[in-house]
């Protein structure tokens, strides 16, 4: 999806962003991810992501393994930051809106603050390549990635816009795939951490037939 904002790197991102943390959820660069926030403290996050003119949310998993506050859980120290490049009203008081992933982060401290949304201080320059569009792609193995598809497909008795497919470049499938990937936490986090894309996608071929061997080995029924 186009957006109005050009972003050639790392400064050109503010430092100090908004997290929305989400356990299971995956945003990637150029990836869309659409949310309906209807919780007062994430209501004011999107109202300030505006009136800062920034318009961006970072998107992070909750670490459970580490956590022993629910009400603040402790972080994965890698997010990926998401733009708002679409937003409705409801008219219940809730915000419907699409974020469009912009680049990873790495956390550098969570700061105290007196918002009721949580905001740390990130570093992009880690990911310095994820400005860079389809950077990688030739090296991903599409052929694999289109057979454990299939087999996925088959096995949950689901259809899929194949002429979709085949059209996309490798980026943007591998990363709507793994975004879309009914996968937990860590399988995500792993995804999301992947030091390119030709490893994003071997991360989700392995991660699947892993799911598909033991669902035959298990008989559990397909997915719903």
């Amino acid at each position: 999806m186009p957006i109005n904002a050009d972003y050639r790197g790392p400064a050109d991102l503010v430092e100090v962003i908004p997290v929305f943390p989400l356990p299971g959820a995956l945003l990637l660069p150029r990836g869309q991810m659409p949310l309906n926030i209807f919780e007062p403290r994430y209501l004011a996050m999107v109202d300030d992501a505006f009136r800062d003119g920034h318009r961006l949310i970072g998107m992070i998993q909750p670490d459970a393994t580490h956590s022993t506050n629910e009400d603040k859980p402790a972080l994965f120290q890698i997010g990926c930051v998401g733009r708002i490049t679409q937003l409705a009203e409801s008219g219940d008081g809730r915000y419907v809106l699409e974020l469009t992933g912009v680049s990873r982060f790495k956390v550098v401290e969570e700061l105290e603050v007196k918002t009721p949304y949580r905001q740390c201080r990130v570093d992009y320059f880690p990911f310095v390549d994820d400005f860079t569009a389809r950077k990688g792609e030739d090296e991903v193995d599409r052929d694999a990635l289109l057979a454990v598809l299939t087999d996925f497909l088959k096995a949950n008795n689901l259809k899929v816009d194949w002429a979709g497919v085949e059209s996309a470049p490798n980026e943007a499938l591998v990363n709507a795939l793994a975004m879309m990937s009914p996968y937990g936490a860590p399988e995500k986090q792993a995804m999301l951490e992947a030091p390119d894309l030709k490893t994003r996608a071997e991360i989700l071929i392995a991660v699947t037939e892993m799911d598909l061997a033991k669902k035959r080995t298990s008989g559990d029924p397909p997915l719903q």
